[in-house]
């Protein structure tokens, strides 16, 4: 059995937490599962995963499920759509009676921010983060480096732009933490109503001009929902203020990227032609989300 020590150290709540040399392990390893030809190395074969997700995501879900399932572990998907939850049962519950049954390891994914540490002050299982409320979703951020250090060599030294709605943008916050920690640069900009005020100390805002004079310029996805709430005067003036649209990328230096966490709204925060332009590396992006999640799970297990 683990001590709890043990499955803290396993664990993987947010990349704040983590020290620069935890987080090149993680990268390192990444890049050992990435060069593997064989799709399934069963080092997991006798160990049982769960993918506890109180939030909907495919693409996510997906990928750590790839990913499990190439490590040959045994995975049990839990939707709250389809599952007690919406009789009531509390979330703390629902994780604890996964754990009596036998699961080496939990993958959650949450909205509310804050819960996910509360769980993992309480379970003596490894609890890895799939996205909490607008906290941490620190397997993007290692994926998004990832995608950086392929295309760069090394973080150290990089200028980063994060453009869009940071207030609530759990993957900006893991990106800052952690490639401030591996020697990067990051700046944000954003609407004046989109920013994160306990961000300013960390990372300056600056104007789109500025912003995309970056090596990486990273969009995040337009939260379309929030026009309910005023917060987006209407789609296509976001596009006009703050997108990459075809012309500002035709701008941009000869060797920066484009990124971005997806799903992608088209013509919203990117134009479309720019999506799948030679910059942009959003769909590797996706891609090395597998051997990413595949290092984080091992390390969870092993």
């Amino acid at each position: 059995m683990m001590t709890a020590t043990m499955v803290k150290e396993r664990s993987l709540l947010g990349l704040r937490e983590l020290s620069q040399t935890e987080i090149v392990q993680l990268l390192n390893r990444t890049a050992y599962w990435d060069n593997q030809a064989v799709k399934l190395t069963p080092v997991l074969e006798s160990k049982f995963v769960s993918n506890m997700f109180f939030e909907n995501s495919t693409r996510t879900r997906f990928s750590f499920e790839m990913a499990e399932k190439r490590l040959g572990a045994q995975v049990l998907n839990f939707t709250a759509a389809a599952s007690s939850v919406e009789k009531g049962e509390s979330i703390y519950d629902t994780v604890r009676t996964l754990e009596s049954m036998g699961i080496d390891v939990g993958v959650i994914r949450l909205k509310p921010a804050g819960v996910l540490q509360q769980l993992a002050e309480k379970v003596s299982i490894p609890l890895i983060n799939a996205g909490d409320g607008n906290n941490e979703h620190p397997t993007q951020a290692l994926l998004d480096m990832y995608t950086m250090s392929k295309a760069f060599g090394e973080l150290k030294g990089l200028k980063v732009s994060i453009i869009g709605d940071i207030m609530h943008s759990r993957v900006a916050r893991s990106n800052l933490w952690g490639l401030t920690k591996m020697g990067a640069q990051v700046q944000f900009c954003a609407p004046e109503n989109m920013k994160a005020p306990e961000l300013m100390p960390y990372a300056p805002y600056v104007s789109i001009e500025e912003a995309l004079k970056a090596d990486v310029v990273m969009m995040l996805r337009v939260q379309l929902e929030r026009h309910a709430v005023g917060m987006l005067q209407s789609a296509e003036e976001y596009r006009r203020q703050y997108g990459l649209t075809e012309e500002r990328a035709a701008k941009l230096g000869a060797g920066t990227i484009i990124m971005h966490p997806a799903p992608v709204n088209r013509n919203v925060e990117i134009d479309d032609v720019v999506v799948e332009s030679s910059k942009s590396r959003i769909f590797p992006q996706m891609a090395n989300g597998v051997p990413v999640r595949m290092a984080v799970i091992e390390r969870a297990v092993l």
